[in-house]
C-alpha cells in the first residue's frame, strides 16, 4: 500500500504545474507596481532644500534702502473755510416788497438787482424836492436881477444904502435857498434808489429771507438775504503755541530752513473724504497772540475755488509744509514703533541679523516720518515680515513694495 504512493504524487504534478502556469502571469504587474512605488518615495523629489547646517532658509524681510535729501516738515491741522467776502443784503428803504429778481443758491454781480420795494412814495418825495428846487432858483433869479439894478443906482447915490443892502441879502437868500433845494433832490433821489435792492458784492446768494408782500424796513434795515464770495476761500486753523515755539527755535539754530525761501508757505487741503483737494494755498498769516484757553494760535490760508467745489463751513485737514530738513529721511509711519521710551526701527545688517535702531523724528510729511537723525545712508530699515523673526536669526532682505505699487526690479543682491 504505501509502494503505490508516489504514482499518485507523480501523476498529480502535471496538473498542479499547469495551474501554477496560467497564474504566474498575472503577478508580475503587482511586483513591478510595488518596485516603481518604492524607487519613487527613494527619489530626489521628496529632498527639500536645507539652509546652512542643515537649519530651514532664513526668512525673507522687506526693506527699504535709506537715502538723505531735502525733505519739506509737514504738520496736519484740523481747518474750516469760510467764504472770503461775506455781505448781508438789508432794505434801507421802508415798505412792501413787490419783486424778488434772482434764483435763489445762483451767482449775482455787484449792482445786480435783486429786491424792487415800493417807490411810488419815495418817488412823490422826489418830484416835490425837484419843484421845491425850481421855486427856489427862480427867486435867486429874480434876487440877482433885482441887485445887479441896484448896483449902479447904489454908485450914483439914487437909492439909499440900505436899500442896496437888503437887495444883496435876498440874492444870499435865495442862492441859499437853492442849496436846500439840491440837498432835498439828492436825499430824495437816494432814498428813491433804495427802492431797488442792489448786490453789495459778486458771489453766490442764498435763500431769501423775506417774501413779497412783507413790509420792511420798518424800524430797522430787514435782512434781505446773504451774499457769500466762494472764490477764493479762506481756511482758518490753529495750531500749538508749543509746536510753534519749537519750530522758531529750529529755524533760527539752523537745523531747519524756512519753506518756500522766505515767499509764501504752501497748503494743502484734505477733504472729509479723505482725498485731497486739488488746488493749492497759501499761509496769508499767523495770529500774534496766543488764545488764553486753548494754548493755540490762529493762522489763516486763501484757497482758489473757481468750480465752487470747497463750501463755507466745511471742515477740512490741512497739510501746512512750514519747513525744510537737508540731509534727512522719510520713512512710512509702519517702519518706526513709537512708545515713551523713544522712536526706533528695525535695522537688516550686513550679516543679515535684525537689531532695533533709537532714531529722532522731526516731523510728518503725508503718511511718512522725517527722520533727522539715527540713520546712515545705505542702511536696510525693515518694512514688513516682522512676524517671521525668530530670536537672533538671519534673515534676507528684499526690496519693499507699498500696497498696490508696482513690483519694482529688485537691487543686486536683494532679489528673491
Amino acid at each position: 500500500m504505501h509502494a503505490s504512493s508516489p504514482p499518485l504524487a507523480l501523476s498529480a504534478t502535471p496538473h498542479l504545474l499547469r495551474r501554477h502556469q496560467r497564474t504566474r502571469p498575472s503577478a508580475l504587474p503587482w511586483s513591478a507596481l510595488a518596485l516603481t512605488t518604492l524607487l519613487t518615495a527613494c527619489g530626489p523629489s521628496n529632498t527639500a532644500p536645507a539652509g546652512p547646517a542643515g537649519g530651514p532658509p532664513p526668512a525673507e524681510v522687506g526693506v527699504i534702502t535709506v537715502t538723505p535729501g531735502d525733505v519739506g516738515l509737514t504738520t496736519e491741522l484740523p481747518g474750516r473755510l469760510e467764504a472770503s467776502r461775506v455781505a448781508q443784503v438789508r432794505a434801507r428803504a421802508t415798505g412792501i416788497l413787490q419783486k424778488r429778481l434772482f434764483a435763489e443758491g445762483s451767482e449775482v454781480k455787484a449792482g445786480q438787482t435783486l429786491f424792487e420795494i415800493d417807490a411810488a412814495p419815495y418817488q412823490a418825495t422826489f418830484d416835490s424836492a425837484q419843484a421845491s428846487l425850481a421855486k427856489a432858483e427862480a427867486n435867486l433869479m429874480q434876487a440877482s436881477a433885482q441887485a445887479e439894478r441896484y448896483k449902479p443906482l447904489a454908485e450914483a447915490k439914487a437909492i439909499s444904502q440900505q436899500e442896496f443892502v437888503a437887495a444883496q441879502a435876498a440874492q444870499k437868500q435865495a442862492q441859499a435857498d437853492v442849496a436846500v433845494g439840491k440837498a432835498a433832490v439828492q436825499t430824495a433821489r437816494i432814498n428813491l434808489g433804495h427802492a431797488a435792492v442792489t448786490a453789495p458784492i459778486a458771489g453766490r446768494i442764498g435763500r431769501a429771507l423775506v417774501t413779497e408782500g412783507a413790509l420792511v424796513g420798518q424800524g430797522e434795515a430787514t435782512p434781505l438775504a446773504l451774499i457769500q464770495q466762494t472764490h477764493p476761500m479762506y481756511v482758518n486753523f490753529t495750531q500749538s503755541a508749543s509746536e510753534v515755539m519749537k519750530l522758531r527755535q529750529a529755524l533760527d539754530s539752523g537745523k531747519l530752513q524756512r519753506a518756500g525761501g522766505g515767499q509764501a508757505v504752501s497748503v494743502r487741503l484734505v477733504l472729509e473724504d479723505g482725498s485731497e483737494y486739488a488746488r493749492a494755498g497759501k499761509l496769508l498769516f499767523s495770529d500774534l497772540t496766543v488764545d488764553a484757553s486753548s494754548g493755540q494760535i490762529t493762522l489763516r490760508a486763501e484757497v482758489p475755488n473757481p468750480d465752487g467745489t470747497l463750501l463755507p463751513g466745511l471742515y477740512v485737514r490741512v497739510r501746512l509744509e512750514q519747513a525744510q530738513a537737508s540731509n534727512a529721511i522719510s520713512l512710512p509711519q509702519q517702519a518706526v514703533t513709537r512708545s515713551p521710551q523713544g522712536d526706533t526701527v528695525m535695522v537688516v545688517g550686513s550679516d543679515g541679523k535684525v537689531k532695533p535702531r533709537p532714531i529722532k523724528i522731526g516731523g510728518q510729511r503725508g503718511n511718512q516720518w522725517v527722520i533727522l537723525d539715527g540713520l546712515q545712508a545705505g542702511e536696510q530699515v525693515m518694512m514688513d515680515g516682522f512676524q517671521k523673526l525668530r530670536g537672533d536669526a538671519t534673515v534676507k532682505p528684499v526690496p519693499w513694495q507699498a500696497p498696490g505699487a508696482k513690483p519694482a526690479v529688485p537691487a543686486s543682491g536683494s532679489g528673491r
